[in-house]
């Protein structure tokens, strides 16, 4: 483990440390002191910093039981340390060096260079975290994995393969138990028990397998009972239910539950049917529900920041890092390598480029054949093929009227053309700030007279079936709930079954969570089911007004979007409850029907309305195959607002551009 880490100037000034365990200070006073001032250890010692080089090929410095790790930077005049225990071996300390070195000076170089700066303001922990947790994960998933001792190492040989017959005496004054087998085929002599499939496990538990106190008596149990304890499970759970008793009656049949007119229920059995809490005494409720685990933690600051006015902004530190690392390898490659046509580094689509002289103009003759390449390269990932071909034009107008240098100057060209081209696609025309949209809306200005009177800012969610609008529903008011914002949750899906009880649930974790953070407060606005949605989105939006809500987040049932009767329903339904932004949520896994789907949902709210944004959700599953949100902005011009990237309340990012640049080019 890592003990210590230390960003300081040539002049001895700390910029930033962190440290682990305690360290004493004359460890990092004595390695300067040998390395740069009285040049002891390394030969060369300051001439060492002539080159910026990998921290691989700086000798350690070694002190006590310590090592020490390090690398500098000779223009700015920064020295990066780290300390750790011999006894450790960390194959990644210089990876993280390198890799800290690069942000560290990308990030406050402009500080740095400032005429007498001794001292810079960084807020480096978020991105120093994030480096070690990375390298430590990569360095786990690629470590071997310790191979396991065989049995024969382990297990003492039998009396049968040594020739004795006896068994050597056991230790005097220790009791050995006897181990018991689960099968016995006649030819083995070993004692490890075979492990019991799971799939001959009984789906519930049988009476014979519960334990319970004896009602009285010294006695031990039976034989007959002994002999039902350890008989062999059931195959099946059901199978056992389903057998008859001593008295040759049959067991009692499940009762059939019967359905009115108006789809519901007969509750005359008494049974409860909302299993999302813990019901006691035969009542499920909130209140009921408190004996039951409580909710894990939501890490809130690996998905966002707080600003100095204290809003919570989702922030992609992950990404921000990718793209400073990348350009630098991308700037360091660019300068090893010579002219010529042949490059150290090619690109999926770079490649297709093999063919182009360098030192040509190009014109669009040359073009052709590339550009069909790049075309299906597009399509292999995800991208529809209308967005395909409006990508590739764009790309062929940056590159028509280029002089090629090198090879590598053409792969720059054509990473920067297709950037230009996406950029073009995917960057919104109006604000994607939904705190300031909802500020505006809450809070108006009092100092504009016209200015209408505060209400609560509301937000539908709609989409197909199965995308996950319920659960980036609960993502999104998590994140309003950051904010010190208090959320109205409406119920509007009255057609799926269990979709009450799905928002139930997370209305009542989110409210927990912000209970435990004092932060917002979150209720759920529900009427049952095989209600108008309209209407309860409307009932919703009043109740909301008269408690002061700031936001009302409605959630709407799933339909397919070449159904006409169910889309139908949408233009009534922003009628009735006149939403401020209506987000459509598309899956990543969909493909080239993500063109139809959005298309279709845009126009299914009248002539006078359309979608505000796209929440694209199961990001974090397709890996490089991002084209299905290109290809909604593309089909629309609608923006991609968030991203979805996991299944926790704080797994929703922001659209990184450079992000989805990089995977359409691997």
């Amino acid at each position: 483990m890592l003990d210590g880490f230390e960003i300081l100037t040539t002049s001895g000034v700390v910029l930033w440390s962190r440290s682990y365990v305690p360290v004493n200070t004359s460890l990092i006073n004595g390695f300067i002191k040998d390395v740069f001032i009285e040049e002891k250890v390394l030969p060369g010692g300051a001439a060492a910093m002539a080159e910026d080089d990998s921290a691989a090929k700086n000798l350690p410095y070694k002190k006590e039981q310590y090592t020490l790790k390090w690398t500098s930077v000779k223009d700015l005049g920064l020295i990066f340390v780290a300390v750790y225990q011999s006894l450790l071996h960390l194959s990644w300390i210089d990876k993280l060096l390198d890799n800290i070195r690069v942000i560290f000076t990308d990030l406050y170089k402009d500080q740095l260079r400032k005429p007498h700066t001794s001292l810079v303001e960084c807020d480096f922990d978020a991105y120093f975290d994030q480096q070690v947790k990375e390298l430590e994960g990569s360095v786990d998933k690629n470590a071997p994995r310790t191979p396991q001792l065989a049995l024969d190492d382990i297990t003492p040989p039998s009396s049968s393969e040594n020739g004795y017959d006896d068994a050597p005496p056991p230790i005097p004054g220790l009791l050995t138990g006897q181990p018991k087998t689960l099968y016995d085929n006649g030819t083995s002599t070993d004692v490890t028990p075979i492990p019991t499939p799971e799939n001959s496990r009984p789906g519930t538990p049988l009476a014979s397998h519960l334990i319970a106190g004896k009602k009285g008596g010294k006695g031990g149990p039976s034989r007959r009972a002994k002999k039902a304890t350890n008989s062999a499970p059931a195959s099946s759970g059901d199978e056992q239910l389903r057998r008859k008793g001593k008295s040759g009656k049959q067991l009692a049949k499940k009762a059939l539950r019967r359905w009115d007119a108006d789809g519901m229920a007969d509750e005359a059995d008494g049974a409860i049917l909302d299993y999302s809490a813990s019901p006691q005494n035969g009542v499920s409720s909130d209140e009921n529900s408190a004996g039951a685990p409580g909710m894990e933690s939501a890490d809130a600051e690996s998905s966002g920041t707080r600003t100095n006015k204290g809003q919570y902004v989702l922030k992609d530190l992950d990404n921000e890092v990718h793209s400073i690392l990348g350009a630098n390898e991308e700037k360091s490659q660019s300068t090893a390598t010579t002219t010529g046509v042949v490059g150290s580094s090619l690109g999926a689509i770079s490649g297709l480029f093999r063919n182009v002289i360098g030192g040509k103009v190009l014109t669009k003759a040359d073009l052709d054949k590339p550009m069909k390449g790049m075309e299906e390269h597009l399509l292999k990932k995800n991208v529809a093929r209308e967005a395909a071909v409006r990508l590739c034009e764009g790309v062929e107008r940056e590159l028509v009227g280029v002089k090629t240098g090198s090879f590598e100057s053409v792969e720059t060209t054509i990473r920067t053309a297709m950037e230009s081209s996406l950029r073009k696609i995917l960057t919104p025309t109006t604000s994607l700030d939904i705190l300031r949209s909802i500020s505006a809306i809450t809070s108006p200005s009092t100092l504009n007279p016209l200015s209408p009177p505060p209400r609560p800012y509301v937000i539908s969610i709609v989409g197909v079936n199965g995308v996950g609008k319920s659960t980036n529903l609960s993502k999104l008011a998590f994140f309003l709930l950051q904010n010190n914002l208090s959320l109205l949750i409406a119920a509007c899906d009255t057609f799926r079954s269990g979709a009450v009880e799905q928002l139930r649930v997370h209305a009542r974790n989110l409210k927990e969570l912000s209970e435990r953070e004092g932060r917002g407060k979150v209720e759920l606005y529900e009427k049952g089911y095989g209600k108008d949605a309209a209407n309860i989105a409307k009932d919703a939006v009043a109740y909301a007004t008269a408690q002061k809500f700031d936001v009302v987040l409605i959630d709407t049932a799933g339909r397919r979007h070449n159904d006409a009767r169910l889309m139908s329903s949408l233009e009534k339904f922003a009628a009735f409850a006149k939403p401020d932004k209506i987000l459509m949520v598309g899956e990543a896994l969909v493909g080239s029907d993500s063109v139809a789907q959005a298309r279709s949902f845009n126009a299914a709210f009248g002539t006078s309305r359309r979608l505000d944004g796209f929440i694209i959700s199961k990001c974090d599953t397709v890996g490089d195959m991002v084209g299905s949100l290109v290809s909604m902005v593309h089909a629309t011009g609608i923006p991609v607002v968030f991203l979805g990237v996991g299944q926790h309340y704080g797994d929703l990012r922001t659209l990184n551009v450079g992000w989805a640049v990089a995977l359409l080019m691997s």
